[in-house]
């Protein structure tokens, strides 16, 4: 049980008092329906077909299929093809995914469908580089002899007055074998950063929950925290990770996929407690109803997800007059383009009216079509229905838009809704869960402030969070006698039983 926030003063102690109807829309968002997944519309005759058959086999909603595809397939392409509609503009091909449900929504099977094939590929090449890394082992400890040998045989000459002997070739095993890592659940930045800088293509985050994730971004004492990495690794940029009494990292381009479940609630939470630094906005959230609990009348056959990933994984990045290894990017077609400007000027109209996580997310919507439109072209080149594309057309580019505008766009505004409405609407809702949070009856605007919550830091958002709660009967300002000392009386808030689900 949670203290109260100050001893209450006897005016506000009568709980009991009527209240009148309060305007309970704060306390519960109203939900939008899911959209319609346009997997026809969008995906080619096989990929389609695999999709559906591999939802109903997992008892998954087909959404969460299609997001792990996407994301899976993004990742292996990573660095080696970007997308570039034009000079100045490039984009890794690596969407992030957020799938959303409650722990019997199947959001773990849906995952499976595509991680356990991507593991197994993983496992295949583990074991075949360590027969490599066995090898270099062995020249490594050759090797070290020969250089122990050497430095010797240097310091004889050196004393003898003598020429000292060349570093002999022997001396050298070469570079060590990388082990590949297709995903990682659970990595340090540190870690990511030493996989990153020996496997330049990229790799993928795939977690079961991502709320640990993105509660565990600020581990480090001092200000430090792990989002700025991040936020690079969306748009694969140049980073590098310096840390007290270690190496510095350098990384050319961060390519980083992200996968991986949530349940509402915890989404919720985040909602209300997160900063809008645009971490949330690049996730895809991926919302639908339960599939149907029944079983399995169809049979996916695994052997063509694992053959499309064996072939994704054959891209490689070509190497540049200096001999730097890098991305090939691939350019939009002429009438690709035109697309792409008409969907730029629609994605400006949707932003009209709109603000908070909703606008941060949907100004990365161009970009999001553009990255879905490479990825959309190699999956069909991967299946075996296409040649390898040389540039996005328009067939290329309407398919992504399409699948922007008829379900990821409207998918945010279900998943975000809490997070809906102007900045006094998003602090009262801060203020709601604060107050239930701690099991307030009554509180001052002080023992507000002294929390310190997202959206809720000072006066000036706390003040217009009062005024929009007081406006909805959801809590009241309670007169005080002044005090015997004098000074300004305390403005006390008695809180509608309603808020705490006794009314």
């Amino acid at each position: 049980m949670n203290a109260m926030p100050e001893q209450l003063h006897p005016a506000v102690m009568p709980f009991s008092e009527e209240w009148p109807d309060a305007d309970l829309r704060l306390l519960k968002a109203e939900i939008p329906e899911p959209p319609a997944l346009p997997l026809d519309q969008v995906f080619s005759v096989r990929w389609a077909d695999w999709m559906r058959k591999a939802a109903e086999c997992k008892g998954a909603p087909a959404d969460y299929v299609v997001a792990s595809v996407l994301s899976v397939c993004g990742s292996l392409i990573g660095n080696t093809r970007w997308a570039s509609p034009w000079q100045g503009w490039a984009e890794p091909p690596v969407p992030w995914f957020m799938i959303i449900g409650n722990p019997s929504a199947g959001k773990s099977p849906g995952l499976d469908a595509v991680l356990m094939p991507l593991k197994k590929s993983e496992r295949q090449m583990r074991e075949s580089a360590q027969t490599d890394i066995n090898d270099w082992r062995a020249k490594a400890e050759v090797a070290r002899l020969a250089e122990s040998t050497w430095k010797e045989a240097v310091k004889a000459a050196i004393k003898a007055g003598e020429d000292p002997p060349s570093r002999p070739a022997s001396a050298n095993p070469g570079p060590e074998p990388v082990m590949p890592r297709l995903a990682v659940s659970d990595a340090t930045v540190e870690k990511l950063a030493v996989i990153m800088s020996s496997q330049p293509r990229g790799t993928l985050l795939a977690r079961d929950e991502l709320a640990g994730w993105l509660q565990g971004m600020s581990r480090y004492s001092g200000g430090g925290s792990d989002r700025p990495f991040w936020l690079e690794a969306y748009g694969g940029r140049a980073y590098s990770v310096e840390r007290m009494g270690r190496d510095p990292v350098y990384i050319d381009r961060l390519t980083l996929g992200v996968l991986g479940g949530i349940q509402p609630d915890r989404l919720r939470s985040l909602l209300i407690k997160s900063d809008d630094d645009g971490l949330l906005a690049r996730l895809m959230p991926v919302w639908p109803h339960p599939a149907p609990v029944k079983r399995p009348e169809v049979f996916h056959d695994e052997t063509f997800i694992e053959n499309a990933i064996a072939r994704l994984l054959t891209l490689q990045m070509p190497a540049d007059e200096h001999g730097e290894r890098r991305p090939w990017f691939v350019p939009f077609t002429n009438d690709a383009r035109d697309l792409l400007d008409g969907f730029r000027q629609a994605v400006r109209s949707w932003e009209i009216d709109t603000e908070g996580l909703m606008l941060s997310f949907i100004g990365k919507l161009p970009g999001v079509a553009v990255r879905l439109a490479l990825v959309l072209a190699l999956m069909e080149w991967a299946s075996g229905e296409a040649q390898e594309p040389q540039e996005i057309t328009i067939n290329h580019f309407g398919r992504a838009a399409h699948l922007v505008e008829a379900y990821l766009l409207p998918m945010a505004k279900r998943a975000y809704a809490e997070n809906a409405g102007n900045p006094a609407q998003r602090s009262a809702r801060a203020l709601l869960a604060l107050i239930r949070e701690e099991g307030w009856r009554s509180f001052t605007a002080r023992d507000v402030r002294r929390k310190q919550r997202t959206h809720l830091q000072d006066m000036e958002r706390i003040n217009p969070a009062i005024k929009v709660l007081e406006t909805a009967d959801l809590i009241r300002n309670v007169e005080l006698p002044p005090s015997p000392k004098g000074g300004a009386p305390k403005r006390f808030y008695s809180v509608n039983p309603a808020v705490r689900g006794e009314a």
